[in-house]
């Protein structure tokens, strides 16, 4: 009986430290970053933008205005929407 019983433990286990945090659900080499002026919007984007040299620069106005403690918990980009996703679109390729 506890051959059985113990796939299940291991199971339960597994699923109780998967979660359902946000961050469990970004893909390894991505970054969930949260977008927008007021109302902010959440993108999974590859890792490999934050060297860009166009995203640099959304990255330091997002540490002027935030700093490194910022209550979103996350990367906060303080940009238009449209505006991330333009930019995000041509360092994609697309």
């Amino acid at each position: 009986m506890m051959a059985i019983r113990l796939p299940r433990i291991l199971q339960a286990k597994q699923n109780l430290l998967r979660g359902s945090s946000p961050a469990r659900d970004v893909r390894k080499d991505y970054v969930a970053v949260y977008v927008g002026e007021e109302e902010k919007k959440r993108f999974v984007i590859p890792v490999s933008h934050l060297n860009q040299p166009s995203f640099q620069e959304l990255l330091s106005k997002a540490e002027e205005e935030f700093g490194f403690d910022h209550q979103m918990g996350g990367l906060t980009i303080p940009c238009r929407e449209d505006i991330f996703i333009d930019l995000t679109s041509r360092l994609n390729g697309s």
